[in-house]
């Protein structure tokens, strides 16, 4: 039975997660919406709204829904305003929201007070950030979850969620890692301008509890990587509060061993991810991509506590020289056996057997606590 699916996305992180089954879902016969929005529509992150047109078959909703430098609580008003009039004109029948960004907390506080389907995707998952608290009540607010883990299901089910309705799939963009991305290396070099063959990639994010030292973490992780003298790809930081404090230290960056690119197309990060030396700072890709790519990554600073235990792993934080040199000098360049706790690579086919169970719509809308 064909329904009609939105899926929401406010950055390249979560679309790189929500594709693979926006993908499956429409190969499976379903209407496939987007209500694009947040980061994507800013052209100081590389205007990645540009990502979700180039899928075949889909209808894309544009919203902005902030100016550079609003507060978080003015982005969720707004996100709410513009999401609702969306959906009280389209009737999804079923709205699919990923993570802990405040656009998902909006779209699911809309679901939540006017009784329509949503789906979690990778709830359950703790951080060192307030967006853990976000991830936390877009379970509660959601009808369905889609976990990436068994540690995941058993803080969903801790949240008094009906077991009957929690699936684990994994992590959807592994199954976009797990394939061929398409393009070789040397047509990802020519595109970024990417003057280096040997390369670690570092993505910073600000911590929004700790705005007040992020710029003094950025600088301390940065001089010591400067003084390696290896070569680094770096993505900038998202858009949450300190941001600026973090794009003042890139600034300040030698452009003969670093090169800072607003974002990239997925494939093509895919592709330089699979070829990296290292993952370094404190984007989710060091502790779940990496490992499932084998890759070395340095976990820096408290933003991915907890998030993962895999080998591949060195955790520090910005302002231990020792241990950030000492991975740099020891661990660079190592290849691991693949880290599989956050899936397989087959989310996606997972996630169209769920939507084909007849049970899966019969869900009520009035939640429970299950004891």
């Amino acid at each position: 039975m064909s329904k009609k699916l939105l899926f929401l996305t406010g950055t390249r992180a979560d679309f790189g997660k929500i594709e693979p089954l926006a993908l499956a879902a429409k190969s499976a016969g379903h209407t496939i919406n987007f209500f694009v929005t947040g980061m994507h529509m800013l052209e100081k992150y590389g205007a990645t709204k540009h990502e979700v047109h180039r899928l075949e078959g889909v209808e894309v909703h544009e919203f902005i829904n902030q100016r550079i430098g609003d507060p978080q609580d003015l982005i969720l008003s707004k996100t709410i305003l513009g999401f609702s009039d969306w959906v009280y004109e389209h009737k999804p029948d079923l709205v699919i929201v990923h993570g802990d960004r405040i656009e998902a907390l909006a779209a699911s506080l809309v679901c939540a007070t006017n009784y329509i389907r949503c789906a979690h995707i990778e709830g359950g998952e703790v951080s060192g950030t307030i967006d853990e608290i976000y991830r936390h009540c877009n379970s509660k607010l959601s009808t369905y979850h889609f976990v990436s883990s068994e540690t995941a299901m058993a803080r969903v089910l801790a949240l008094g969620e009906d077991p009957r309705f929690v699936y684990n799939i994994g992590s959807p963009e592994l199954d976009f890692h797990s394939k061929g991305s398409s393009v070789s290396l040397d047509k990802v070099r020519e595109r970024y301008e990417i003057p280096f063959s040997e390369y670690g990639i570092v993505t910073f994010h600000p911590v929004t509890s700790e705005t007040d030292t992020i710029g003094a973490q950025a600088r301390s992780l940065f001089t010591i990587l400067s003084e390696t003298g290896k070569n680094f790809v770096v993505i900038s930081p998202n858009n949450d509060p300190g941001s600026e404090d973090i794009f003042a230290e890139i600034a300040r960056l030698d452009v003969n061993h670093f090169r800072h690119l607003p974002s990239m197309r997925f494939a093509y990060f895919s592709e330089l991810m699979k070829n990296a030396k290292a993952i370094v700072g404190n984007s989710s890709a060091g502790v779940r991509e990496a490992p499932f790519l084998g890759v070395p990554s340095l976990n820096v600073g408290t933003r991915q506590d907890n998030r993962s235990q895999a080998a591949t792993i060195t955790d520090a934080s910005a302002f231990d020289a020792n241990t950030i040199r000492h991975f740099l000098n020891t661990i660079w360049g190592q290849k691991f056996p693949s880290d599989q706790s956050f899936g397989n690579g087959n989310a996606a086919a997972a996630f169209v057997r769920v939507l084909d169970d007849d049970e899966f719509w019969s869900a009520p809308l009035q939640k429970k606590f299950n004891d």
